[in-house]
């Protein structure tokens, strides 16, 4: 893994040379959709991939380009491809990975658009994905048919922050010749990097800790130069779910800070976790940086922090966990994460209320579930929210 350090020029400046670009200290936006040929013999070269140069934005523009690089420099790839969003990334890498009949395998748990469309491939293409318990080696072994086509994990498991052993599956997948594809929207390439432990194909929701504003919607997937070429001439370019240069450009302004808000996201997140582990209202607290946890020995070894998601359970009624989350003031209730403002959001009835509740609940996620994305504020602001919150829900409900 690069040194923290060498991230955080990487993230100011990987990708970019100012002076390609009349000297511009910030990557211009190429708000362009066509770009011009001088010629139409030039133009003819462009199309039969002789000469290199841009063409049509859906297929290639400079700003999105510079993000692009420097998301593959971040997660030490060869090359990246940029989205509209974090399921167009993850419906054109699963798409391009997939024939009809196929089989995925997948961890127990996964974001539950993630979930939706492996159910819409199953339903219109007989795309067969299998819930595997994928900490467990035996297990893994025994779900891989002779038609399974890719592995699909997120780890940390959105939302019950349950670790994967990426080692371990990556040598697995190896073993069978199978792609191994990784979500990790939760780590950032700061905390985490899959490619080092033997995936394939890294995934980021960039809307999260990417962006880091809460003002861009985008996605990013990052693998070898020549996989990354055929998933860009394929699925990326006729599916069409391309990255505007505008929101690229936020992108990489988001990018500039990543080390530095991924840092206090985490400082944060461990006062928090202490707080939460020792109050009274608080039956389980789901956090990466947690001793105690059976997959500790994994975050030590494939993080190198935490982040800022936390996920725990009341012991109350659906309705009393509303309650609580009713009650807060300065934390917000949002289903996204990773921004500088704290949001907290209730799985079963939000992200994940598409998977069948039987399902929801052999993943990990109940009805008394719900899930923290640790902002910037000061912690003890946060803290002080969370516990007026749970005092108000722990006194007897008023008729």
């Amino acid at each position: 893994m690069k040194n923290k350090e060498e991230f955080a020029t990487t993230s100011i400046h990987g990708g970019y040379a100012s002076k390609d670009h009349h000297g511009s200290l910030s990557t211009p936006v190429y708000q362009t959709s066509t770009f011009t040929f001088e010629t139409a013999e030039q133009g003819e070269a462009r199309f039969q991939g002789e000469e290199a140069g841009f063409i049509y934005s859906r297929l290639g523009n400079p700003t999105v380009q510079a993000l692009e690089s420097r998301m593959a420099q971040l997660e030490e790839g060869e090359s990246g491809l940029a989205f509209g969003s974090g399921m167009a990334a993850v419906s054109a890498v699963l798409l391009y990975m997939t024939k009809m009949n196929d089989h995925i395998v997948s961890s127990k748990g996964v974001y539950g658009c993630t979930y939706g469309l492996m159910e819409f491939m199953k339903e219109k293409y007989n795309i067969v994905t299998e819930f595997v318990d994928l900490t467990d080696e035996r297990s893994l072994e025994a779900s891989i048919r002779a038609n399974t086509s890719c592995i699909y994990i997120e780890s940390p498991i959105n939302p019950t922050m349950q670790l994967i052993d990426l080692e371990m599956v990556g040598h697995v997948a190896k073993r069978h010749g199978l792609p191994l594809i990784v979500d990790n929207t939760f780590s950032s390439p700061y905390f985490q990097q899959p490619l080092k432990h033997g995936a394939t194909v890294v995934l980021h929701s960039a809307t999260k800790y990417i962006s880091g504003h809460g003002d861009v919607i985008g996605g990013i997937a990052v693998g070898d130069r020549e996989l990354m070429g055929e998933i860009g001439r394929s699925t990326h370019k006729d599916l069409g779910g391309i990255l505007s240069p505008h929101d690229a450009s936020l992108l990489l302004r988001g990018l500039k800070t990543l080390p530095i808000r991924m840092e206090r996201h985490a400082d944060n997140a461990r006062h928090i976790f202490n707080k939460l582990r020792n109050h009274s209202e608080v039956t389980s607290v789901f956090f990466p940086d947690d001793p105690t946890r059976e997959d500790y020995e994994v975050y030590k070894r494939q993080m190198t922090g935490p982040s800022g998601v936390i996920s725990f359970q009341l012991a109350r009624t659906k309705e009393e966990v509303q309650s609580f989350m009713n009650e807060l003031k300065l934390i917000k209730i949002a289903v996204s994460l990773g921004d500088a403002e704290t949001l907290i959001q209730h799985p079963a009835t939000m992200t994940h209320a598409v998977i069948p509740k039987v399902e929801r609940e052999k993943m990990g996620i109940t009805d008394q579930l719900v899930r923290l994305s640790i902002g910037l504020e000061h912690w003890e602001d946060v803290w002080d929210d969370l516990e007026q919150a749970l005092k108000k829900v722990s006194e007897p409900i008023r008729k």
